[in-house]
């Protein structure tokens, strides 16, 4: 079993940072990709960002290129998903995902292990 735990969320103001933590527990070696996905008040859970546990393999969706980063500490079995320049458009709760297999998945049907979510407001 894998445990996934969110943390870092907050209120900010547009153009405000953020960083979310992701902490993985439980049967790590099992883990070979991260995902984050956010889920706005009646709307679809969409996908932010993945990792592979190497960080040889990192896909971001359109909408946050270039403002959000994602990175993994494998020796701490943590993972990290940077937020600059956020948009009122960011709030959502965000959620972080764990899953074995053999690709970076923005789709978040592959994904085994959810953690709660962490929720980010952003305010104009």
């Amino acid at each position: 079993q894998v445990q996934v735990v969110e943390s870092g969320g907050g209120s900010v103001q547009a153009g405000g940072s953020l960083r979310l933590s992701c902490r993985v527990s439980g049967d790590t070696d099992s883990v070979n990709y991260i995902g984050w996905f956010r889920q706005a008040p009646g709307k679809e859970r969409q996908a932010v960002a993945c990792i592979s546990r190497e960080m040889d393999s990192i896909d971001y969706v359109d909408s946050v290129k270039g403002r959000f980063t994602i990175s993994h500490d494998n020796a701490k079995n943590i993972n990290y998903l940077q937020l600059n320049s956020l948009k009122p458009g960011d709030s959502a709760m965000y959620y972080c995902a764990a899953r074995d297999g053999l690709y970076c998945s923005l789709s978040p049907a592959p994904y085994t292990y959810w953690g709660q979510g962490t929720q980010v407001t952003v305010s104009s």
